[in-house]
C-alpha cells in the first residue's frame, strides 16, 4: 500500500522513491537511509511485486528499490513488467548468494541501472556502510528514467548492435604488434557490456581486462553471463592469467587488478589485496595504469558508464604512453560520471554513443 509522504521542505525537488521489500524492517531501514539527507523523498512503500508494478503506474516515482527475493511475484518479474509497461529506474536489493548474483544479473540485462547487497541484520555499522553507497546510486539513478528502454512482451534484452565497419584485424595486428584493451565501468556497465562485447569478432588481435565494479560474489557468474553470449572466452581472472588474444578477462570483485611481464613475450595478471585502500577494489585507474606502463602506445584505454571518476588517471597514463583513448558520451551513458571526468579532462581521443564504441576499438587494433 502506499505511503504518502509530506515533502522535504529544504529541498525542492527532491528523488522520488517506491521502496518494495517483503520484511517490514527492510522497508523502515531503507526509508530512514533514503530520507536522512533530505534530498530523498521515500513516497511509498510495496510487501511484493504486484503492489511494486501498480504504485509504479499510480505514483509514478523517479527511481524504485526492489527485493530480488519475495513471496508471489518476484522482483525480477515485477521488474519485467515495470520494463515493459512503464520504464523507470530501477535498483535492486539483491542477496550476495550465487543465486541471488543470478537474478540480479538478469535484472540488469532486463534494464535495473543498479543493484545493492542485501546484508542488514541491525548491526548499526552494517546500515552506515548500506547507506553509503544506496543514497549516492538513488541519486544517480534519477537521471537514467529518459534513457530507458521498454522490454518486448519476453523480457529478453536489446539485440546487440552491429560491429560498425572495421579495418581487418589480422592484417592490422601485423602492422602494428598486439594491443591490449582495457574497459573501465561502473554503474550501468553491466548493462554496456552484455551490449558491446557480444560483438567483438571472434579474430579479436588484441587481449582483453574489463574492471566492473561488483562484489567478489558476482564478479564470476557476470564473466560467464558474458561468455554464454560472445564468440570470444570471457572468464573471471585469476592470478597468473596469460593476457593474449581471444580472450577476455573480468578483474574479480574485491581485489586489485594488475597486468605485468612475466617474459619478453608474456603478459599475465596479477591479484592482490586492496592494500591502497582504494574506494574501489578492483579499482579502474590502478588497472589502466599498469596497462599504460606495460602497453604504453599499443594501449587501449575505454571508459563506459559509471558514477565518480575512478579510470580518470588510469587514462591519463595511457594517453601520456602514447595509447589510444575511448569514453562513452553522454546521451548514451546511465549515468555519465566516469566518461565525463575523462572527457572534461581532455583524456578521450573519441567520445561516441556506445553503440559506436567497438568500431572505433577496432580501428585502433
Amino acid at each position: 500500500m502506499a505511503l504518502p509522504l509530506t515533502q522535504p521542505q529544504s529541498v525542492a525537488n527532491p528523488v522520488r522513491v517506491l521502496v518494495v521489500d517483503d520484511s517490514a524492517f527492510m522497508r523502515k531501514s531503507l526509508t530512514t537511509m533514503l530520507e536522512e539527507g533530505k534530498q530523498i523523498q521515500v513516497v511509498g512503500v510495496a510487501r511484493n511485486g504486484e503492489e511494486a508494478v501498480q504504485q509504479v503506474q499510480q505514483l509514478k516515482p523517479d527511481v524504485v528499490t526492489m527485493d530480488v527475493e519475495m513471496p508471489g511475484m518476484t522482483g525480477l518479474q515485477a521488474l519485467q513488467q515495470i520494463m515493459t509497461k512503464n520504464p523507470v529506474p530501477v535498483i535492486m536489493v539483491s542477496s550476495v548468494t550465487v543465486e541471488g548474483a543470478q537474478e540480479t544479473l538478469q535484472a540488469l540485462e532486463w534494464g535495473a541501472v543498479d543493484f545493492i547487497p542485501k546484508q542488514l541484520d541491525g548491526v548499526a555499522s552494517k546500515i552506515s556502510e548500506i547507506q553509503k553507497i544506496l543514497v549516492p546510486k538513488v541519486l544517480a539513478a534519477r537521471y537514467a528514467g529518459s534513457k530507458l528502454k521498454r522490454l518486448n512482451v519476453t523480457g529478453t534484452p536489446r539485440a546487440a548492435v552491429p560491429v560498425a565497419k572495421a579495418l581487418s584485424s589480422r592484417s592490422v595486428s601485423v602492422t602494428r604488434g598486439t594491443k591490449l584493451i582495457a574497459i573501465g565501468c561502473s554503474t550501468g556497465g553491466p548493462q554496456a557490456l552484455f551490449e558491446i562485447v557480444p560483438t567483438l569478432p571472434a579474430d579479436c588481435p588484441a587481449g582483453i581486462v574489463i574492471v566492473q565494479h561488483m562484489p567478489s560474489s558476482f564478479t564470476k557468474p557476470f564473466a560467464e553471463r558474458l561468455n554464454n553470449l560472445c564468440a570470444l572466452e570471457v572468464r573471471e581472472a585469476v592470478d597468473g592469467d596469460e593476457v593474449k588474444p581471444g580472450r577476455v578477462l573480468v578483474a574479480p570483485g574485491g581485489m586489485q587488478f594488475r597486468i605485468v611481464k612475466k617474459t619478453i613475450t608474456t603478459s599475465v595478471v596479477k591479484l592482490s589485496p586492496n592494500y591502497e585502500k582504494h574506494p574501489h577494489a578492483p579499482s579502474v585507474d590502478i588497472m589502466l595504469q599498469s596497462v599504460a606502463a606495460l602497453f604504453g602506445e599499443r594501449s587501449i584505454g575505454v571508459i563506459l558508464t559509471g558514477m565518480g571518476h575512478d579510470g580518470l588517471e588510469g587514462m591519463k597514463a595511457i594517453k601520456a604512453a602514447g595509447g589510444r583513448t575511448v569514453a562513452q558520451d553522454e546521451a548514451s551513458s546511465v549515468v555519465y560520471g566516469m566518461p565525463k571526468a575523462v572527457v572534461e579532462a581532455g583524456c578521450a581521443e573519441k567520445v561516441v554513443a556506445l553503440s559506436k564504441v567497438i568500431g572505433e576499438i577496432m580501428n585502433m587494433v
